[in-house]
């Protein structure tokens, strides 16, 4: 479990394609001191499973389900990643409460400055629409994010420099992918709407 507060910007110092998965090596300025074997941290939106580390690196496995579904094919040496470890006990939940089980691609629609702010405007697959709320959350490449506003499949989000600076998400360019988490409250609202 996570909250979509990003703690670090890693970058991939090595990625390993098997047959179907890849290995991925990702150097970070957490501290990783407390971080076991078997630990889960949150990379872009995915959660994943540290299965080697050193002082100021972690290895992880990515499946060919996590591949088929999120953006995590594409990585390259030197590639940015959001970072975050798993919640602990009486950690502060200042996002939302977000899974790591990314649903899917979004595509950015458009990217507007705004003052200090940028405005983002996200498209994601029908199927996802009816969980976009205003003033509801999402996570894109695993960052807690407000929508403003909804018209459709498309949402709009405005990004405060902070969020601009340390995140991944001023680098994105128009018409790029992003990994997609729908807020769980709303999906669970939405099965009891259709069960009701």
């Amino acid at each position: 479990m996570f909250t979509g507060i990003i703690k670090n910007i890693g970058r991939v110092q090595s990625v390993k394609k098997n047959a179907q998965d890849l290995r991925a090596v990702i150097q970070t300025g957490m501290d990783l001191s407390c971080t076991e074997i078997g630990a889960s941290i949150c990379c872009s939106g995915c959660c994943l499973t540290v299965v080697e580390k050193g002082a100021d690196w972690f290895a992880v496995d990515v499946s060919a389900e996590t591949l088929s579904k999120t953006t995590l094919g594409e990585w390259g040496e030197g590639a940015g990643v959001n970072l975050e470890p798993s919640l602990r006990v009486g950690d502060e939940l200042g996002g939302h409460i977000v899974s790591g089980h990314v649903d899917g691609l979004a595509q950015i629609v458009s990217k507007t400055q705004e003052g200090e702010s940028w405005r983002l405007t996200f498209a994601v697959p029908d199927a996802f629409k009816q969980y976009i709320a205003p003033k509801g959350s999402v996570a894109i490449d695993g960052v807690s994010l407000t929508v403003n506003e909804v018209q459709g499949a498309q949402f709009g989000v405005n990004i405060i420099p902070h969020t601009w600076e340390h995140t991944t998400i001023g680098s994105l360019q128009g018409g790029q992918s992003v990994n997609f988490e729908v807020d769980i409250l709303a999906r669970y609202v939405a099965r009891m709407m259709q069960n009701s």
